[in-house]
């Protein structure tokens, strides 16, 4: 079975769509208030604080527009909450923060935070 750039590009942006879902998922639980602190934000407690979880409700707005992103870019969706001509300036931006974030989750001195979202950043 061979597949062209097309259907490569489909099920890499499935793949990354999927794993950003679950970082939203978390983000979300994590603005709800649920107690999963020590995997976010370096691992201090448990609980976090107000701004925090003020933090985490906003990341999980932006990590789903670029969820939408990298389904349009992909061939997947039909919509983004950007024009088209900027999605391929925004994949590249988004390719820089996944780096950043490789080496932040590398880092950390959370080992549970290290274990978790290292994996997913790479």
């Amino acid at each position: 079975m061979s597949f062209d750039a097309a259907s490569i590009a489909r099920i890499a942006a499935i793949a990354v769509a999927v794993l950003l879902i679950g970082l939203v998922l978390f983000q979300i639980a994590l603005a709800a208030g649920v107690p999963w602190g020590l995997a976010a934000y370096g691992g201090q407690s448990a609980e976090l604080s107000s701004s925090l979880r003020i933090a985490s409700g906003v990341a999980a707005v932006g990590w789903s527009a670029a969820a939408l992103i990298v389904l349009r870019r992909g061939g997947v969706s039909g919509w983004a909450p950007l024009p088209d001509a900027w999605l391929g300036v925004v994949i590249w931006v988004l390719v820089g923060l996944f780096a950043v974030s490789v080496i932040m989750n590398a880092i950390t001195p959370s080992a549970l935070e290290r274990a978790i979202w290292l994996p997913v950043t790479v």
